[in-house]
């Protein structure tokens, strides 16, 4: 799906879009500035209910953010679209429980092969079936409860950086070979 017109665009999916997911879509935001790829990733964040719907991100997962320089307070929850299958690159599911509704509810089979969980990109994890991958909900909890959501997705952030760098470069080269056939034929 992604080519190298637009951005290639990438949705973080939990329950209520206050934790887990903004978190992920920030840590990700910043880790792709980093490597110099913020212009052609965009990455945001949905939840798979409307439970908190306009609320800003939970306080516990700004204290987090904010210890490591990132700021949230921005963030506003919203539910997921059915639209968004056709729109993003890769979905990533923060809890199997998402996973599986996502899954269910994919439209056709491009839209199920994005779908992935988002620490099936942790490399300690390599192996491991999707019940293995899940991020508990840290909502239920307290503050080592989102420590420990960081670590986790802090983890899989390398991962889903190189996924997508292979993905960017993939597409230049195949689109760099269009344009020099395109080139050879006039």
């Amino acid at each position: 799906m992604y080519s190298t017109t637009s951005p290639y665009r990438i949705i973080t999916v939990c329950t209520g879009n206050i934790c887990r997911s903004p978190m992920a879509a920030l840590m990700l935001t910043e880790a792709f500035e980093a490597e110099g790829l913020g212009r052609l990733v965009v990455v945001d964040s949905a939840g798979t209910t409307g439970y908190e719907v306009g609320h800003p991100i939970d306080p516990r997962a700004a204290r987090v953010l904010t210890a490591r320089h990132l700021a949230s307070e921005d963030h506003v929850a919203r539910e997921w679209r059915r639209e968004w299958y056709a729109e993003r690159d890769l979905i990533l599911a923060l809890d199997v429980d998402h996973f599986g509704w996502l899954q269910e509810g994919a439209p056709d089979h491009s839209s199920l092969e994005r779908v992935r969980m988002l620490r099936s990109f942790d490399p300690h994890m390599a192996g491991r079936s999707s019940l293995d991958l899940g991020i508990e909900d840290p909502w239920y909890g307290g503050h080592a409860d989102f420590d420990n959501t960081w670590t986790l997705i802090k983890a899989a952030v390398p991962g889903i950086v190189q996924y997508v760098r292979a993905a960017i470069s993939s597409a230049e080269a195949a689109a760099g070979q269009d344009h020099q056939q395109v080139t050879s034929m006039t």
